[in-house]
């Protein structure tokens, strides 16, 4: 992982991002101290999971599909109601 000193990076910002997609995480720091790291869009979105849809991982669980499947509701009221 690269390191840049925050003014480096604030400097060389499109070189920093163009690191972070071509070379994997690129650590920033200030003082010394590591404060951030800037990853490509693409890790970013594998790192979340948001890579997916709602629907997609619906879809890929274990009970999509499933018939015999029962959900009951429990129909007492959420709260007191005190008039």
């Amino acid at each position: 992982m690269n390191v840049w000193q925050m003014q480096e990076a604030k400097a060389r910002l499109s070189e920093l991002v163009k690191c972070a997609e071509s070379e994997g995480p690129q650590n920033i720091t200030l003082h010394g101290q590591s404060v951030a790291v800037v990853v490509s869009r693409s890790m970013f979105d594998r790192l979340t999971g948001n890579d997916y849809s709602l629907v997609d991982f619906m879809r890929r669980s274990p009970l999509y599909g499933a018939e015999d499947v029962v959900l009951e509701r429990d129909t007492s009221p959420t709260r007191e109601i005190l008039f």
